[in-house]
């Protein structure tokens, strides 16, 4: 779903040039003149206009693809990670219509006798950068193609594929070109590709690949990485005239990115904007809300603990912290957590009145329930896809935290640039104290352990805790996750939730009323008008909430059980595609 103006381009388009294919062996058919679309700026404009739909899907969102990482307990098990759902047969991806849309432009416009091609010739290679770098996470090794194929070119047709890292130099190659060729060099809407935008995504794009070569150390690419991870701090210094948004308070400035109606320009690099006017919509409300619709995510106490106190000291460093009720731990913490779930005096308007709206377990498997999307008023968003707040797809918070990985992982970082990074998002949260200036010197124990001991570094280990924190349903954990070739999380990481000192009825927002009433064997009764009440008798049924100690503890949901083997790291070519075509071989570990 897209914005109206790019959906009325693309049909235009359509009417102008057919150039699609469902596969690598079909051609288009030309319905117009080349000189109809290329002979002119306004129709080369018309034809890139058409590649915006490889941007994210809004009704999807980027904030439903972390649903399945370690952060999140959802409702079931994606077919990614059940046990035996994955196989080549049931593998997808392999597509490759907007690749040949690309491709057809470029080989077109370089015959242009335009004067302005070489911008909309970087567009084009930018988006076919974006193409191929999706291609490459889910596949590894794909065929580069860079023109048009012909029905009749066996040999590009039946090719095996390429060396992920040769295609990989060429969507660095495509991206530099991008950047030296855009002319576009701002845009207060946040919704077109400028300079800029090829630069965030280049210092996303390079940070995914350093990564990829240190930590899967089974292609022998380590002394490669460093000079990916030099390209992401050098696009990064580049981007200019951004900066992080800080909104009417400390505690509003966050939240408010994620429910304008128009994306604030100043930290928004690359946007897709939604109108209810034109009837463009996104569901954020209702996947986050509905007991019965999409995936229900919550948030999980093990990555909630991660929250710094406003004083800058890690909350596990606190005695007790294990055992503390949710109105007392979400007290004096980092301003992002009350902006990204429900605690403490959080109000939903009914009719434009607010409400109370503390945790609904009637929603909520762990008691940590997501705003961050999320308009605060019911009706009618809560019940239908009806969002139209601006969907984010690259922000400034996230350039300075490639930029921060980066000079971590190459051991450059220095107090200015920490300042700059970690402590600038640090300090807009409302965090005080020598965490802002100061590098940290001791790794923190409970972040060792919660990258199950694969990090030591303390200056990486706060750079990750950061950027978890930050970008929580922005889409990014799952790559993350396997770039640093801990995909053993997915599996292992628990799905707990808020502590429970005891069975029975619990305030979880401190006004005196209570919202949850925790109970074994018969259904009781509560005189509290629209209590939730959850069964935590024990069970090893999946979808049943249990507490870790019998009558106490920890909540813990059970979505289903999660597999987890290294051949995930990579999607299997899909059968019917390799029945095709043999010679593109199959993943590692892939019947």
């Amino acid at each position: 779903m897209k914005t109206g103006k790019i959906f009325n381009y693309t049909l235009a388009l359509a009417l102008l040039l057919s150039a699609s294919s469902c596969d690598l062996n079909d051609t288009p058919v030309d319905t117009a003149t080349s000189e109809a679309v290329f002979g002119s700026e306004s129709g080369l404009e018309l034809y890139t206009n058409s590649f915006y739909d490889l941007l994210p899907n809004t009704d999807v969102g980027v904030f439903q693809d972390d649903d399945n990482s370690d952060l999140v307990a959802r409702n079931g098990v994606d077919n990614y990670l059940a046990p035996n759902a994955l196989s080549p047969v049931t593998s997808s991806g392999w597509t490759w219509t907007d690749l040949r849309n690309i491709n057809f432009f470029i080989e077109n416009a370089e015959k242009s006798n335009v004067a302005t091609k070489t911008h909309y010739l970087g567009l084009a290679r930018f988006f076919r950068a974006l193409f191929y770098f999706e291609k490459v996470k889910r596949f590894g090794d794909v065929p580069w193609i860079d023109k048009p194929i012909e029905v009749t070119d066996m040999d590009k047709l039946k090719a095996p594929r390429d060396n992920r890292f040769d295609v990989m130099d060429k969507v660095l190659a495509d991206l530099d070109y991008a950047i030296e060729n855009i002319t576009l060099t701002s845009d207060q809407t946040s919704t077109r590709i400028t300079k800029n935008v090829a630069r965030a995504y280049k210092t996303r794009i390079c940070l995914f690949e350093a990564s990829f070569r240190k930590y899967h150390t089974n292609y022998g690419k380590q002394a490669t990485a460093a000079a990916w991870y030099q390209e992401v701090i050098e696009a990064a210094n580049e981007i200019k005239g951004f900066s992080l948004h800080q909104g009417a308070a400390p505690d509003k400035g966050y939240r408010e990115l994620f429910i304008a109606k128009s994306a604030f320009a100043d930290e928004t690099i690359l946007s897709v904007a939604l109108s209810s006017n034109l009837q463009v919509y996104s569901s954020a409300n209702r996947r986050f809300i509905s007991p019965t619709y999409g995936n229900r995510p919550s948030l999980t106490r093990r990555f909630i603990n991660t929250y710094l106190n406003l004083d800058g000291t890690p909350f596990t460093s606190k005695a007790g912290y294990a055992t503390t009720p949710f109105v007392d731990e979400v007290k004096d913490r980092d301003l992002r957590l009350k902006q990204t779930i429900r605690l403490g005096d959080y109000r939903r308007t009914e009719n434009g009145v607010p409400v109370a709206a503390p945790p609904n377990f009637n929603q909520t498997y762990t008691g940590y329930q997501p705003i961050k999307w999320c308009y605060d008023e019911r009706f009618p968003y809560d019940d239908e896809s009806r969002n139209d707040n601006a969907h984010i797809i690259m922000r400034y918070a996230e350039v300075l935290l490639n930029k921060a990985e980066a000079l971590a992982e190459r051991n450059e970082m220095t107090a200015a640039e920490w300042t700059a990074t970690i402590g600038a998002l640090r300090k807009r949260a409302g965090i005080t104290g020598p965490t802002l200036t100061t590098l940290p010197t001791v790794a923190d124990p409970y972040m060792i352990a919660f990258f199950a001991n694969k990090f030591t570094n303390p200056v990486l280990l706060e750079v990750l805790r950061e950027r978890g924190v930050e970008l929580v349903f922005e889409g990014l954990r799952p790559d993350d996750l396997r770039r640093w070739k801990v995909g053993e999380l997915f599996q292992d990481a628990p799905m707990n939730g808020m502590y429970v000192p005891a069975l029975g009825e619990h305030d979880l927002n401190g006004d005196g009323i209570k919202d949850v009433y925790f109970y074994q064997g018969t259904k009781p009764t509560s005189t509290t008008p629209g209590i939730a009440f959850v069964d935590v008798s024990p069970s090893t049924a999946v979808g049943r909430i249990q507490l870790s100690n019998g009558t106490s503890g920890e909540v813990i949901w059970n979505p289903g059980p999660r597999q987890w083997t290294d051949a995930k790291y990579l999607y299997p070519i899909p059968q019917t595609v390799r029945d095709r075509n043999p010679n593109l071989g199959q993943n590692p570990d892939w019947p």
